[in-house]
């Protein structure tokens, strides 16, 4: 067995017991199905639907619809979740909502965007290695329980509340979040999409006052899904706070930003114009004025 597929046999039942942990804690004061906690069935549900998709991506060696049966982890998961938690409640209506409107708004773009690539790049190490590839997917699978963790608490949390002041401003930054991201991708799509841009780099927008908005409205977005569940958490749901904490070390630390970095400073370093861009323009926070 090679040396990495080893390191991948390892880092599986990892991954599965830190869902499993979340698990466990979002369920305490949640609603159950007989013995089941409702929280516990929808984060097991998450993994499931990608282990299940991951067998024909492995024969196949695809990652076409990656990203699209992650959107449809969110979509599928947040509405049983809240038909099996009887959450028929204002904010859990809420909640359910927002999460299913990103869900659809970000798998279509990410899919029209890897069809029009033809392939994604990421994977190509990846797929040949059954253990690799499987936790490729297995991650995705954590990534929709942390990410949602907070709706889906919430929403099965045997506390109810009507919408509130957390409710209105929750959904207030939701808003705001959503909007820059839409209209970040939109920027950019649009530049890219420009034969007159080829082999440069977006500087104008929302891009002209962050190297990464789109990134900056989706942990905003994120943050304003936390806010409207913060009323119905109690106990060890507050774990559900690791939604907003998660994302925004992915995009920060992770996957995100530093990636997309590296892969900028190798195309464009040293050039005066993008450096100039890389000084006087923030990471992530947008910058205010002129």
């Amino acid at each position: 067995m090679k040396p990495t597929d080893r390191n991948a046999l390892l880092t599986f039942p990892i991954l599965v017991l830190i869902g499993f942990l979340v698990a466990l804690a979002g369920s305490q004061g949640g609603a159950s199905i007989g013995s089941i906690p409702v929280f516990g069935l929808s984060v097991g549900l998450a993994f499931l639907i990608n282990w299940l998709a991951f067998l024909p991506a492995y024969f196949l060696q695809s990652e076409k619809f990656f990203d699209l049966t992650g959107s449809l982890t969110y979509l599928s998961v947040t509405a049983l979740t809240l038909v099996l938690s009887g959450a028929a409640d204002g904010r859990s209506l809420l909640l359910a909502a927002l999460v299913m409107v990103w869900a659809i708004r970000l798998g279509a773009f990410l899919f029209r965007r890897i069809h029009k690539a033809g392939k994604d790049d990421r994977f190509d190490e990846l797929k040949p290695s059954f253990l690799r590839f499987l936790n490729v997917w297995t991650i995705q699978g954590l990534w929709v329980t942390f990410t949602a963790s907070a709706a889906w608490i919430a929403m099965t949390s045997t506390t109810r509340k009507p919408p509130d002041a957390f409710a209105l401003v929750g959904a207030l930054v939701w808003v705001i979040g959503f909007a820059i991201e839409v209209l970040a991708d939109a920027q950019k799509s649009r530049f890219n999409a420009d034969p007159a841009n080829k082999g440069k780099f977006i500087r104008t927008g929302l891009w002209s006052r962050s190297r990464h908005p789109n990134y900056f409205g989706e942990i905003v977005l994120w943050i304003g899904v936390a806010i409207i569940a913060l009323p119905v958490l109690h106990g060890w749901q507050w774990v559900a706070m690791i939604s907003p904490l998660f994302v925004t070390l992915l995009l920060t630390r992770v996957s995100g930003i530093p990636l997309l970095e590296k892969k900028a400073d190798a195309k464009w370093g040293g050039q005066a114009e993008y450096e100039e861009y890389k000084r006087n323009t923030p990471a992530l926070l947008p910058r205010v004025g002129k």
